[in-house]
Formats: structure tokens, sequence, C-alpha cells
């Protein structure tokens, strides 16, 4: 096992005393990425105030979470990209198996709600794109990892 998304329930209070014991156990087996479920169950200034109260319970518990490898010789554009990705850990997401319309007629996968709908391929309503993105990432730089170590046949 590569990685664990550790779903965290979207109370709004933190990490429970069994989240943090769970993590404790997890981090050194597996790199663990905390994941806020049914983030649409929050407004954006809950999510951001929750997002800052389980990091800090996380630092506090000295868990070790998913560290973003440093990009060293990257381009510049990679590297605030990296940036970007680490801001938004813990990744709050929505789930959703539906194709909805949205402004303009754009269809996406989302929630439709009376008030308007959750687009989850948009930066505002949620991160699964930046999750989506950073697990493809990983994956492909332990491929390139793997290939480089592995014996070549000829």
């Amino acid at each position: 096992m590569h990685a664990c998304l550790y779903f965290v329930a979207p109370s709004g209070h933190g990490l429970k005393p069994l989240d943090i014991e769970f993590m404790k156990q997890l981090h050194d087996k597996c790199n663990i990425i905390p994941v806020i479920g049914k983030a649409d169950t929050m407004t954006p200034e809950e999510v951001a105030t929750f997002k800052t109260v389980i990091m800090e319970q996380i630092v506090a518990a000295k868990i070790k979470i998913y560290e973003f490898p440093e990009v060293e010789d990257g381009e510049e554009t990679e590297r605030k990209e990296n940036r970007r990705m680490k801001e938004r850990v813990p990744f709050a997401v929505v789930g959703s198996n539906m194709i909805i319309e949205g402004e303009g007629g754009k269809k996406s996968r989302g929630r439709s709600y009376p008030w308007g709908v959750v687009d989850i391929e948009n930066l505002q309503h949620c991160d699964f794109l930046p999750l989506r993105n950073m697990l493809i990432k990983v994956r492909q730089r332990q491929d390139r990892h793997r290939s480089r170590s592995s014996p070549r046949r000829t």
C-alpha cells in the first residue's frame, strides 16, 4: 500500500481521538493523505477553518502525512503547483456520480441543490481535481523510480 486516503467526517470540530490514534498507528506504514469528505455540508469559511484545525491537530500529535517532494530541478510552474497542492491539504471533497449542467450548458460531475450546484471540478467548490492530480503525479513518480531502479532486460 502506497497511500491511505484518510477521510475525516465534516464535523467542523476537528479530529476525534480515534482519528488521531488511528493515524498514529498508520503513519509509519504508509503515506496518509487527509481528506474531508462531504465538504458540501460546510460553507467555504467553515471548510477553511476546519482545515486549519485539522492540520494543527496533526502537527501537535506528530503525525506524519504525505509530504510533497521538493521540486529541485523542475520548472518554476511545477514548483508553484506543488506549493498550491500543499496549501490545500487536507483536501476537501464532494462525491458525485451524476452529470449536471452548469452555467452556459457546461456538463460536469456534481450535485444540484435548490440553492445552486456544486461542481466537483470547480476549485472554488472542492479539492477533487488537486487530489486526483496529486495521486496521478505520485503514481508517475513511483513508476519512474521503479523503472530506473529495476534491471533492464535485453
